[in-house]
């Protein structure tokens, strides 16, 4: 399975942007996707999961009420639009994907087998 973030670049703080993940190579409809992000200097986090069916969702507290992930499993995409951005959430987003339909573990890295390359997003204030 390969995973293919775009849509990153350079913001000000309060705009918005709308984050894609394109996957190949496997059962997209199948997986469960989640969205982590990296600032320098920082661990690799949490912002969000989807179940295989968009039927549930998850979000950090620091992204909740302002990003929203949704999928398509037809086009084998995975979105996060980013909205109110503040320059906290500045960081190298990473798609990431699981095999396992039901993940419990939706926040924990390991609960994923694959991973895009990242892309930028960088807001300014």
């Amino acid at each position: 399975v390969q995973l293919v973030e775009s849509g990153g670049g350079l913001v000000q703080a309060g705009g918005s942007l709308r984050l894609s993940c394109a996957a190949s190579g496997g059962t997209f409809s199948h997986y469960t996707m989640g969205w982590f992000r990296q600032a320098i200097g920082k661990e690799r986090e949490f912002v969000t999961a989807i179940s295989w069916n968009s039927h549930t969702t998850y979000y950090a507290d620091s992204v909740k009420g302002r990003f929203t992930i949704s999928r398509d499993n037809a086009k084998n995409t995975v979105y996060l639009q980013m909205n109110s951005l503040k320059p906290e959430d500045t960081a190298v987003y990473y798609c990431a994907a699981s095999y396992d339909s039901y993940v419990r573990k939706y926040d924990v890295q390991s609960s994923y087998d694959y991973w895009g390359q990242g892309t930028q997003v960088t807001v300014s204030s």
